[in-house]
Formats: C-alpha cells, sequence, structure tokens
C-alpha cells in the first residue's frame, strides 16, 4: 500500500511542544515554563466566560463586533481593520499561508519565536533566520538577510524568549528599508508590559503603511491563554485578505466574552503590569547574584544562562528544579541550550524558584 504524500516542508516540522502543567508524584507544581499572567485572568472575564455556558448550542460571532469594538475603543484604532484569531498563533499561520509559499522566503532572528518557521515549514516555504546582537533583533542583519524570494519579515517585539526589544526608530527604519512587497509582521505579545518611551507596539506602522500588520495577545497579561484569543490590526487590505481565509466561526463565544471583559477591567490589567514591574527587577537581581547571566528583559519573564561546562548546566538546574516541584523552561529548540526561560510568577513562586537556585548553585 502506498500512503497518501504530505505537502512539501510539513514532514520537516518539529512539532511544537507546549509548557508542562503536571510532575509526576508533586501534588502542588509551580509552572513558571509559559509566560502565563502570574495574577491569572480578571475575575469579571473569568465570570463573562462561564456566563456563556447556557449558550453553547449556539454558534458565536463570526465577525466577533463586540470585540472587536471594544478594541477599537480601547487602542483608539479603527474596528474594520481588526481581525480576531483563536490566539495569534493562528493568526501567524493565516498570514504565512496568504503570503507565502513553495520557493518564497519567511526571515525573522535566530532566537524567535518557534511558531514563525513552523508556519512557513506547513506552506512549504523556506525559513530563514538573521544573527542577533546582543541577544536583540538586529535591523541590519535582518536587512542584509533579504533576497528576491522573502515575502514576509517576522519581528517579536518583544522578543521570547530574549524578553529584549526594538525601539521604534528601529522598527521604522526595518519598514523603510523592507520592499514594498514584503510584508512586515510585528509580533507585540507583550506590549501591554511596556511603558518606556522608545517602545510602540506598531500601531503607527500599521497606519501609516499597507503592508506591516500588528499581532497581539489575550494569553499573557490578559490571563487568557486557556480561551485561545489573539488580534491582529492590519492595513484595509491585509485585513480584507485574512478574513478571506480564516475559518468563520474561529474565535468561541466564551472567550469573545471574555475578552471584551478583560478589556473593560483597566484596574486589574494596571495591577498585573504593577506586579511585573517589581518582581521581574526582583527574579532578575537575585537570579545575577547567583553568578548566572540575565539579560534584561520588558516581558514577564527572564532568560537565565547557565555554564555550558561545569556540573551547574542548565539542563542539571532544569532537572533539578523539577525535583522541587518547579517547572521552567528550558531553550534548546531556541538554539539556547544554556538557558532557561523563567515566568515571573506569584510572590511565593519567585520566591521558590529563586530559593531552589541558590541551593542548586550552592
Amino acid at each position: 500500500m502506498t500512503a497518501p504524500t504530505p505537502r512539501p516542508g510539513i514532514m520537516d516540522i518539529t512539532p511544537y511542544v507546549g509548557g508542562e502543567s503536571k510532575l509526576p508524584g508533586i501534588t502542588r507544581v509551580i509552572k513558571l515554563a509559559s509566560n502565563e499572567g502570574a495574577l491569572g485572568p480578571s475575575p469579571k472575564a473569568a465570570e463573562a466566560y462561564a456566563a456563556v455556558a447556557s449558550e453553547l448550542h449556539r454558534y458565536p460571532d463570526g465577525g466577533c463586533m463586540d470585540l472587536r469594538k471594544a478594541l477599537a475603543a480601547t487602542h483608539g484604532v479603527k474596528m474594520e481593520n481588526i481581525v480576531c484569531g483563536a490566539g495569534s498563533d493562528e493568526l501567524i499561520s493565516l498570514l504565512v499561508k496568504a503570503y507565502a509559499g513553495v520557493g518564497d522566503e519567511v526571515l525573522y532572528s535566530h532566537h524567535g519565536f518557534l511558531m514563525y518557521p513552523i508556519a512557513a515549514k506547513g506552506v512549504g516555504a523556506t525559513p530563514v533566520t538573521a544573527p542577533e546582537s546582543d541577544l536583540t533583533t538586529d535591523v541590519d542583519a535582518l536587512l542584509s538577510k533579504v533576497t528576491e524570494n522573502t515575502r514576509i519579515v517576522f519581528v517579536a517585539n518583544p522578543n521570547n524568549p530574549t524578553g529584549t526589544y526594538v525601539s521604534t526608530d528601529e522598527m521604522k527604519r526595518l519598514r523603510d528599508n523592507l520592499r514594498d512587497d514584503i510584508l512586515l509582521v510585528i509580533d507585540a505579545a507583550y506590549a501591554e508590559y511596556i511603558t518606556l518611551n522608545d517602545y510602540t507596539a506598531g500601531i503607527d506602522l500599521v497606519e501609516s503603511t499597507d503592508n506591516t500588520v500588528m499581532l497581539r495577545t489575550f494569553s499573557k497579561i490578559y490571563g487568557l491563554g486557556c480561551a485561545r484569543l489573539g488580534w491582529g490590526y492590519c492595513p484595509e487590505n491585509v485585513a480584507d485578505v485574512l478574513n478571506r481565509a480564516r475559518n468563520p466561526f474561529n474565535v468561541s463565544a466564551p472567550a469573545q466574552a471574555a475578552g471584551v471583559a478583560a478589556l473593560g477591567d483597566q484596574a486589574f490589567l494596571d495591577a498585573s503590569r504593577a506586579h511585573n514591574d517589581v518582581w521581574l527587577p526582583w527574579l532578575s537581581e537575585k537570579v545575577a547574584a547567583l553568578g548566572l547571566e540575565v539579560p534584561p528583559s520588558v516581558g514577564n519573564f527572564i532568560l537565565a544562562r547557565f555554564p555550558a561546562s561545569s556540573n551547574r548546566t542548565a539542563e542539571a538546574a532544569d532537572a533539578f528544579l523539577r525535583g522541587r516541584g518547579i517547572i521552567v523552561r528550558r531553550m534548546v529548540p531556541y538554539a539556547l541550550p544554556d538557558a532557561l526561560r523563567i515566568t515571573i510568577g506569584a510572590e511565593d513562586e519567585n520566591k521558590a524558584v529563586v530559593e531552589a537556585l541558590t541551593e542548586f548553585m550552592g
């Protein structure tokens, strides 16, 4: 018998593996592996999600009208240019499906989000990486990798897993020096954590060009990872393409309701950002004091780099932490085998991981 043959690129994909949530034999697990919001979801969002339970037999609003209205009002953008998705992951895949294929190239930085090469291979396109400078996206390096086959450039800003960011001016310089037929996708999943003067999420570039897209998610500061909810702000022409390519009911009704409620709970958003503003520098300083390299991060996580030629490796640290009921994330798939990514958790969780690492480095 001859089995059906998958399209080119499919069998080259290494499946994405999410952060684990359970450890054998351990009752209370501290999960700091997936950059989930430390405070969980807004109680108002959880209540709105649950309230839809009696309507599960109804199809959701395929146009996400209430959610898009709320997003437009919150961010001061055009509702008709917003496209919602089942997480920003879906929108990444849709953009690649719509604008790249066999013989095309999808460009991103060396330690960029794994969904970019996965989406590229899924349509038979070639993922291409550009080297980074001090674990930061390098605009000149990206531009040097552009060829006649480049169709999309992804920039995670700030980047996961490095926590570094590209300034507003540098992002504009990148856009100005890309060909008009290259789509620039700014993946701003962690934008809500940042209040720096030289950072913007990308709305300005979307509104001033017809070849730039900004992606956002409810999975991080809003604490709605389980709901699978993301959105993109696009030029009119790109929004039209995505609405043709997406599934008609791609966002569930409970997710839409939770998203609207989360946007309406500014006090919870402020509390989540304030929590991160306290514990991000605290965790960074404590881990660095153990002799580990901790690059500056503006997200809700840090990257801890371990000596590669000792018995205090990242692999050994991960095993030790697991033995203490703490799950962090190894960075081997991101070409950072010497590193662990640690999410900012609740106060007791942050203190627990520092205590365990102190014992490990001992």
